[in-house]
């Protein structure tokens, strides 16, 4: 039977979830797909296959190309024939078992069949792994007799001080961007390119709010993609739930949060090498044994290893190549020992603040969560390092009021943690604030229509026109309605944070006037997604095609296999089912299906035979 033909069948027979698992795995494309014998051609794409082939290591590989060679040789062979072979070859060869775990990874990647504990490679994988001579890529005897480069070079003992200290710095650095970035993202989504990328502005305003370079931001929100804390969702970068409870961690378990997506990320052979050699430089030596783990890794492999690299000295869990004592502490006992060794090299969080004359705030260093989180409803950040800047205005002043404060529980607040009291400067504006506040009022219609949903009412006829002329509220579409009133045809939240980015005392109130808090918080649930997976969508179609008990569908299959078989010029064992009932057996090799009738050549009688279709009870392969 033909390799499509085989695989048409064994796909077809595949649960919904291995089966979308395996066109995940394959990055198969659901386009242009029809019925299971376009799946199966798909599959057996040379390229296809060749991609497939570069993610994988060497000993997969060898593994792959020693029972191809066997299939042409003896046919399907076992774990412990594909051992000898290796052993011939290299002199030393796997275990057993690890030789049978490798050929089940490269079966669910539908490279391989397996029965009863023998596997068989398909025509393509064979004839690539063939080819790859000709291209400078290695062959089987390469594959299995390559040495592994000369061991990483160990970090002189001088210099780990050093290196503590710089990723140290690297780490608080990282965490203290990702914070910005989140605090940004949270106040305002950044928009994703349809190309890929942040939109220019957006970058300007993140790389600002971190103050990082521009190049930079794309880095941090990698890590901070990585991680889970934002998220992509409507064609912008937003943050998630996971990334709002991120906020009030500790600098130490924020970093330990980064380094574990790092580190399950990381591929099982390079974790296990770098666990191995935890005092060792990376550099040159750590991309030459994967240049060598995987032969065919190329491009791909290159870029994953660069990216692993950079994020590694970013976060430090290296610093200038080498790994640094949490670093190595993280490969070789895992999470939670390198957050305790970070943690003690990280300086340590405050909760007192300086209040100064000017309205600024000033910590003598990292502020604890709880305490940073409510200082920036009441302060914007002007500057973040080991002695972070705050500055209190009327703006921050409104946005705090509208989050649910008052000028008491501000005042008390900054009392508690301030090393200096209150500046009359500063208890002066948050009364003065406090008394303007919802002298602008925003809030629903009971009666919405196309042209209006929200309106704006203020006693101050003034104020009302200077809203009316502001250019950078045009886009609000403000008429008005009356002496006290204007009507905008946005939500209720957008005309707030329109109004309170701009610095107008507005308030929410409800239907019975009564002023409400709001928080701004926007964030990306995954759940909420209703796009469909087109992998999932094609495997109900092909499902819906009918089942081997519908007579139509089922004669439908039969034909496309008959098809195949006549394509491929492949002999079958063709089960009729005789008038009496009895069931026989013919070696056949299709040539023709017309008016319901099939003709082919009997191998075995050397004569032509014609049979009805309805009479065919099965296909099976050639004995």
């Amino acid at each position: 039977m033909s390799d499509t033909l085989a695989l048409a069948t064994r796909l077809r027979a595949m649960t919904d979830g291995d089966l979308t698992r395996a066109m995940h795995d394959r990055s198969i494309s659901a386009s242009g797909i029809k019925d299971f014998f376009d799946l199966a051609e798909a599959f057996l794409d040379r390229a296809s296959i060749q991609q497939i082939l570069t993610r994988l290591d060497r000993g997969t590989l060898a593994v792959l190309a020693a029972i191809g060679q066997l299939n042409e040789e003896n046919g399907p062979p076992t774990a412990m024939d594909v051992a000898a072979r290796l052993e011939s070859l290299a002199g030393s060869s796997p275990s057993v078992e690890s030789i049978a775990a490798r050929a089940a990874v490269a079966t669910t990647l539908v490279l391989l069949e397996a029965e009863s504990q023998r596997f068989a490679a398909y025509d393509s994988v064979r004839e690539q792994l063939r080819s790859w001579p000709a291209f400078g890529l290695p062959g089987l005897v390469e594959l299995a007799g390559g040495s592994a480069p000369a061991v990483l070079e160990p970090v002189p003992d001088v210099d780990r001080r050093f290196i503590d200290r710089l990723g140290a710095e690297r780490a608080f650095a990282a965490t203290t961007a990702i914070t910005e970035l989140l605090a940004e993202i949270e106040r305002e989504p950044a928009r994703e390119l349809a190309k890929g990328g942040v939109a220019l502005p957006d970058s300007k305003r993140l790389a600002n709010a971190m103050a990082v370079d521009l190049e930079s931001v794309a880095t941090f929100l990698a890590v901070a993609d990585r991680a889970a804390l934002v998220a992509r969702q409507a064609g912008s970068w937003m943050i998630t739930e996971q990334g709002g409870s991120w906020l009030l961690e500790s600098t130490g378990q924020r970093w330990a949060v980064l380094v574990s997506a790092w580190f399950d990320r990381l591929p099982a052979d390079i974790r296990q090498l770098l666990g191995e050699r935890t005092h060792a430089l990376w550099g040159q030596g750590l991309r030459g044994y994967v240049d060598w783990l995987y032969p065919a890794g190329g491009d791909w492999m290159d870029e994953r290893i660069t990216a692993y690299t950079r994020d590694a000295e970013t976060l430090g869990i290296t610093a200038n190549q080498a790994p640094t004592g949490p670093g190595s502490l993280l490969l070789a006992d895992g999470v939670d020992e390198a957050r305790a060794a970070m943690t003690a090299l990280l300086p340590a969080e405050v909760e007192q603040v300086y209040l100064q004359h000017d309205l600024s705030v000033v910590a003598p260093g990292p502020l604890t969560p709880r305490v940073d989180a409510r200082l920036r409803t009441i302060a914007d950040v002007e500057s973040r390092a080991l002695a972070s800047s705050y500055r209190v205005s009327t703006s921050s002043v409104n946005r705090a009021m509208a989050s649910g404060e008052t000028a008491e529980s501000m005042l008390d607040f900054l009392g508690s943690i301030s090393l200096t009291g209150i500046p009359q400067p500063l208890d002066y504006l948050i009364a003065e604030a406090s008394g303007r506040y919802g002298q602008l009022r925003v809030g629903s219609l009971d009666e919405p229509d196309f042209e209006a949903v929200t309106y704006l009412r203020s006693d101050d006829e003034h104020l009302l026109g200077t809203i009316m002329v502001d250019q950078n509220l045009s886009a609000l579409g403000f008429v008005r309605h009356g002496q006290n009133r204007v009507h905008s045809r946005f939500p209720l939240d957008v005309v707030f944070w329109s109004l309170s980015d701009a610095r107008y005392p507005v308030a929410a109130e409800n239907q019975a006037g009564e002023i409400v808090s709001l928080r701004r918080r926007r964030t990306a649930r995954a759940s909420t997604s209703t796009a469909v997976d087109p992998i999932a969508a094609l495997i109900e179609r092909l499902r819906l095609g009918g089942e081997p008990e519908d007579d139509e569908t089922g004669q439908a299959w039969l034909i496309r296999q008959l098809d195949v078989a006549i394509k491929a010029r492949a002999s079958l064992t063709v089960s009729v089912t005789m008038p009496n009932g009895s069931v026989m057996d013919y070696q056949l090799e299709p040539t023709s299906v017309a008016g319901g009738r099939l003709r082919a050549r009997d191998k075995k009688s050397a004569i032509e035979r014609t049979l009805p279709l309805s009479s065919i009870a099965g296909l099976g392969p050639a004995l």
